[in-house]
């Protein structure tokens, strides 16, 4: 993709996932089948245990939240390598700035 893209946090359009207590909105879809996307979760909800072929690269927004078996909160960075395996558990209202080469693939 050769075009800037800039898009302003009122233009978020958030999408329900089948996980209850999930939304996202991507910022820009990546010609190999990933994307770059916010990844909301309502306090309480539970991300499904997934494996992320070409890794992902995460930063805490806003919230406080369990990946794998790590506590992120506010402002924390954390990549996962290429099939990384890990789930989610949302402490608090949390937003997810994610970055990944491919989508997931959930087990």
């Amino acid at each position: 993709m050769s075009e800037i893209v800039q898009k302003s946090w009122q233009e978020r359009h958030w999408v329900p996932t089948e996980a209850a207590g999930l939304d996202y909105s991507v910022l820009r879809p990546h010609p190999g089948g990933g994307a770059t996307f916010f990844l909301r979760f309502a306090a309480g909800a539970k991300g499904a245990p997934h494996t992320h072929p070409e890794g992902e690269e995460l930063y805490v927004v806003s919230g406080d939240i369990t990946i794998g078996d790590r506590r992120l909160k506010t402002g924390d960075y954390l990549y996962t390598p290429p099939d990384g395996v890990h789930d989610a558990v949302a402490h608090a209202e949390t937003v997810l700035l994610l970055h990944t080469p491919k989508l997931p693939i959930f087990l």
